[in-house]
């Protein structure tokens, strides 16, 4: 995976993986706790134990790559690389729902990852059990401490995934990378409100998301967006929150972000629309099976038809014509996994 990393980053930049490793660890490593940074070096024995030579600040720069190649790097670019092409931030489809709007009135919650093909699959399940704090099972990618895509459970009854904010641009090298605060708060919260002010507390504005989280002793949901300086947050126990990149919180929106919630020919507003159709049509039903139904949807809102585009629930950016139809180097990308889980 690093070596796919490296060899993209080089591409689009021109600059080494050994300068982003070195900048990286000036920008994070001061802001990283023991216990976090004790765990990475546990990766680069483990690695080593296998033959394989590594060093800490690889795996941090791992760990922190969407912070900083798709936050901190647009707002130096011009200065260093300036014909390097805007990175691709990643997308998402996900759902939450409760009470009166799922069969059963329990939690079901849904999500699917639109990413580059190249990038780093997460396909594995890391099943954590710390001395400290809660049990955790979560997909992720190996060399990886926290999800990346953001899937998770917890011994504490938490659930939770997220959308990235579409758009997002403001980003503070002081603050805490997320993937430290996102650890941190699935380890340690034993509720919605603490998991929220974990998350909150050191936020760099860094992998700027909508996080949809429950929990199933109480059958609440809510949707935390966590832009820089405003942040958005609902609460309920009878309905539904959904995520498909744009922000719902209208000072994110107009402040933080250079995103149009109003042109349904983007992939974000047509499948935030396609979100509120399928709530609607569904109310009192939702179970795992129609949340694999919605996943997998590739209704296009614009179109009016089924036809799996860049618009799609399940994006096939791959498949339009428009975006991506011939083989460019390093861009193909698209829905690559589909997760459900209930009370």
């Amino acid at each position: 995976a690093l070596m796919e990393m490296n060899k993209v980053w080089h591409y689009q930049t021109a600059m080494d993986w050994s300068w982003l490793v070195e900048r990286s660890a000036k920008m994070f490593n001061p802001k990283i706790d023991n216990e976090n940074m004790e765990e990475m070096e546990g990766i680069v024995e483990g690695m080593k134990a296998a033959g394989e030579s590594i060093t800490r600040d690889e795996i941090v720069a791992y760990n922190g790559s969407t912070d900083f190649m798709n936050y901190w790097w647009p707002q130096v670019k011009d200065s260093i690389s300036p014909n390097s092409p805007d990175p691709r931030k990643e997308s998402c489809s996900s759902f939450i729902a409760t009470g009166n709007m799922t069969a059963d009135g329990g939690i079901v919650l849904g999500h699917n990852t639109m990413s580059s093909f190249y990038y780093p699959i997460c396909n594995i399940i890391v099943d954590i059990l710390p001395e400290k704090g809660h049990r955790i099972l979560m997909q992720s990618s190996a060399g990886l401490i926290h999800s990346e895509t953001d899937f998770f459970v917890t011994s504490a009854g938490l659930v939770g995934s997220e959308t990235t904010i579409g758009g997002f641009f403001p980003f503070n090298e002081k603050g805490i990378p997320e993937f430290a605060r996102m650890r941190h708060a699935t380890q340690y919260a034993s509720g919605i409100d603490e998991w929220c002010e974990i998350m909150k507390t050191g936020n760099n504005g860094g992998y700027a998301n909508a996080w949809l989280i429950g929990d199933i002793n109480t059958n609440e949901i809510a949707r935390l967006e966590l832009g820089l300086k405003y942040i958005g947050f609902e609460r309920k126990k009878d309905g539904y929150f959904t995520g498909s990149n744009v922000a719902e919180d209208l000072n994110i929106l107009r402040f933080e972000t250079k995103s149009s919630e109003l042109d349904i020919r983007i992939s974000s507003v047509a499948r935030r629309s396609r979100w509120k159709q399928l709530m609607k049509e569904n109310a009192g039903k939702i179970n795992i099976d129609l949340a694999k139904k919605f996943e997998a949807d590739h209704y296009d809102t614009y179109l009016n038809s089924n036809t799996p585009d860049i618009r799609t629930l399940c994006s096939h950016p791959d498949l339009d014509s428009d975006i991506y139809g011939v083989d460019v180097p390093y861009a193909p990308w698209g829905t690559l996994d589909g997760k459900v889980i209930d009370s």
